[in-house]
């Protein structure tokens, strides 16, 4: 079982869920729902999983919040 993690914003003009996996090329989707998108995720990275020559070129390390004042 692998797990990755994906980022995941709201488009304020369609409303749609947008997702998306750092440094796994083409990783991408969206959704009406968060439950779809997950789904839609998850068959994407199946799919790209399948390639024998995927080769990831970043690793994701995490999140930060900036503070501006």
């Amino acid at each position: 079982m692998k797990t990755f993690t994906a980022i995941v914003e709201r488009d304020s003009d369609t409303k749609l869920y947008v997702g998306y996996v750092p440094g796994f090329p083409g990783a991408h989707s969206q959704a009406e729902t968060l439950d779809e998108l997950q789904e839609n995720l998850r068959e994407v990275i199946e799919m790209l999983l399948e390639d024998e020559n995927l080769a990831f070129d970043t690793e994701f390390v995490g999140t930060q919040q900036i503070v501006i004042q």
